[in-house]
């Protein structure tokens, strides 16, 4: 049987209207004390349930942008344009929204421990850097929680993400469709679930068009602008071999590699043919402009916000996979 509130506030020896405030997020009662109280209260089994029911009334939305490395969420528009869509989605729902980034450092356990006693009753968790062991800390807090860019194994949480297996295959046929010759594969460095995704959707079109997949070239490139630029860069002074043509993970390793390759006297996309992924401005600026993959980020946003709000308004979960379309940009890379 559960513990009430006026049986806690006896066994710590306060008020009833102390331990009312810290168990219904009032103020009145300081932030140390609230934490002990309600650490307490999860100690000696106290029922919780109509007081969440409370928060996901009246609480706020979280979206947690996780950094693991930084490589890849960064300040770049792909994920700007994310967070807007979050905003504004909330903004029109009338909903609080909190923003924070999360660290894989010795903050993180802190900062996952005041989620559970704050105003949150729903948290957007931004994972595309993610690993499965990342989210294990996440998984007693006691609120919903949409992943949103990644799909974590086990995790019994819904998800919203980019079908990446789907973009990757249909850049790869449209690039050989157009060059008819065996694509060359710009690849990150860097290890995140959605480039696994994207190097099974390359191979998988290499092989729809009979072609060999031990056959094509792979270089590894740091995935910004920078990074590839000097990685392509120490490729090129090896004199290493070249494709005709090439898919990379995203735009930004493709314009990185597009400036090297034009540095080194190769024309775009007479020589040398690049299709990216992501759709991001950058690939506007450069000439010639770059063909890729579109990605429906403010949709991804306005989803993952709808799904959260369903979570919170239903009585009955089924973990569920929501898998984001993309479709095909053509430019003239290619």
């Amino acid at each position: 049987m559960s513990i009430t509130a006026k049986e806690l506030a006896k066994k710590l020896g306060i008020s009833e209207a102390t331990v009312s405030m810290a168990l219904n997020d009032k103020r009145g009662v300081g932030a140390k004390r609230k934490k002990e109280i309600l650490a307490a209260a999860e100690r000696y089994g106290y029922d919780f349930t109509r007081v969440r029911e409370k928060h996901a009334a009246s609480g706020a939305f979280y979206f947690i942008i996780y950094q693991k490395h930084g490589a890849v969420v960064a300040d770049t528009p792909f994920f700007n344009e994310l967070s807007e869509g979050i905003q504004r989605s909330c903004r029109e729902e009338g909903i609080r929204l909190h923003t924070s980034y999360f660290y894989d450092d010795e903050t993180r356990s802190e900062q996952i421990e005041d989620l559970r006693y704050s105003d949150c009753s729903g948290m957007i968790l931004l994972g595309t850097e993610m690993h499965p062991q990342d989210f294990t800390p996440f998984q007693t807090l006691p609120f919903p929680i949409v992943l949103l860019d990644v799909a974590i194994e086990n995790a019994n949480r819904d998800c919203v993400l980019i079908d990446n297996v789907q973009g990757a295959f249909l850049a790869t046929n449209y690039l050989i469709s157009k060059v008819h010759s065996q694509p060359g594969y710009l690849r990150s460095s860097y290890e995140i679930s959605n480039f696994g995704e994207r190097a099974d959707g390359f191979y998988k079109a290499v092989r729809f068009n009979g072609l060999s997949a031990s056959k094509s070239i792979v270089h590894r490139l740091t995935p910004s602008v920078e990074g590839a630029y000097a990685d392509m860069k120490q490729i090129l002074r090896e004199s290493q071999d070249l494709a005709r043509c090439y898919f990379a993970d995203n735009d930004l390793i493709a314009v990185g590699a597009i400036r090297a390759f034009q540095e080194a006297g190769y024309r775009i996309p007479k020589d040398i043919s690049v299709i990216g992924f992501d759709n991001m401005s950058v690939g506007t600026y450069i000439s010639p402009a770059l063909t890729t993959v579109n990605v429906p980020k403010e949709y991804m946003a306005r989803t993952a916000v709808k799904r959260l709000q369903e979570l919170l308004s239903s009585k009955h979960f089924v973990p569920t996979k929501m898998l984001i379309s993309t479709s095909l940009i053509k430019r003239d890379s290619i």
